[in-house]
Order: C-alpha cells, then sequence, then structure tokens
C-alpha cells in the first residue's frame, strides 16, 4: 500500500472478510489474530482483484517495508526534517542500512538511492502540475541543494526540464508503486 486510498481499499476488504485489524500503515497491516487457509485465501483473492498482493515471505516483506518508508519520507516528511534517509530507513526498520541496502539491490536490480531519486522526482512532478510553488520552492521543499540540481536530475530521470514537463501536463506523472 503506497498511499492512503491504498489504506482505506485494504480496510473495506478486511472488514468485509471480518478480519480485525489492529494497525494499519503503509505496506502494512497487522491483525488481532492469525489468519486462517480460509481467511487468507479469500484474502489473497480480494487484494489481487484490487491491485494488490499479499506478501508473506521475510525478504518480500523487508523490500515493501522499505519502499514504503521511502514514499513516507520523500512525500510526507516535514519541510525541516533534515535526516538522511540512510538514517530513516535503519530507525524505522531497524536494520543496519547495508543489510537493507543489499537486500534491495539483490532483489529489485536497482539501489535504494535509485528509488529514492525517482520518487523524488514523481514528488517533483506533483508539485509542478499543483502550480502552487516555484521551482526554487519545490528546491528548498525537497531538500536538494539547488534549482539546477533539481533541474538536472529531474532531465535526467525524465528526459526533459521542469518547464518542458509543466507543459505536458498531468499526463506525465506514474502511480507511485509503478516507480
Amino acid at each position: 500500500m503506497v498511499c492512503d486510498r491504498c489504506k482505506s481499499s485494504v480496510n473495506r476488504m478486511l472488514q468485509d472478510l471480518n478480519i480485525t485489524i489492529k494497525d494499519l500503515e503503509l505496506g502494512e497491516a497487522t491483525l488481532e489474530s492469525p489468519l486462517s487457509e480460509t481467511q487468507r485465501n479469500k484474502l489473497k483473492d480480494q487484494l489481487l482483484s484490487q491491485g494488490f498482493e499479499l506478501l508473506e515471505d521475510r525478504e518480500t516483506q523487508t523490500i515493501n517495508q522499505i519502499k514504503s518508508e521511502v514514499i513516507r519520507f520523500v512525500h510526507h516528511q516535514p519541510d525541516s526534517e533534515s535526516q538522511t534517509l540512510s538514517a530513516h530507513l535503519s530507525v524505522h526498520l531497524n536494520k543496519e542500512y547495508s543489510r537493507l541496502s543489499k537486500l534491495f539491490s539483490q532483489v529489485e536490480g536497482r539501489t535504494i538511492e535509485s528509488y529514492y531519486i525517482d520518487q523524488r522526482i514523481e514528488h517533483v512532478k506533483e508539485l509542478i502540475i499543483y502550480d502552487q510553488l516555484s521551482l526554487s520552492e519545490i528546491a528548498y521543499k525537497l531538500n536538494y541543494s539547488s534549482v539546477a540540481h533539481l533541474s538536472g536530475q529531474f532531465k535526467k530521470v525524465t528526459g526533459m526540464t521542469p518547464s518542458a514537463f509543466k507543459k505536458l501536463g498531468p499526463q506525465g506523472r506514474k502511480p507511485l508503486d509503478s516507480v
């Protein structure tokens, strides 16, 4: 789950299946009690029908947690937050960053940093489309060292400048779960 709508959708599915939830966060649901085999199969089917999947093995769960924390770090981080991504992941996943990084690279075929950059660029796109902040304000808000750094990274990832993207409008964005 990568957004509040995803959480709401999963919450409804769990309620419809009479599964009691302790906690529901981005990418993870903590249940009151273990699922029966029948409940697990019904939940898998429901999740798949809505474009989700039930992640059961430890590695897949950790990858999903990394992605959720990167999304949270990029999209929900207070402007004044100065913690690094590696420190954020280590604290929130209670694992050494080097272990997380190695696992992510092995399973995903890309680095956490690459995933982080792609998420940042998607957030930049979102803010450009909203048209409420200047590029300078966006650079500051997302902790880029300068507008030039933001523009250079944007062009490297998307193949176009931020101003060229602005002319395209919303059709240039990707859903967060497909980044």
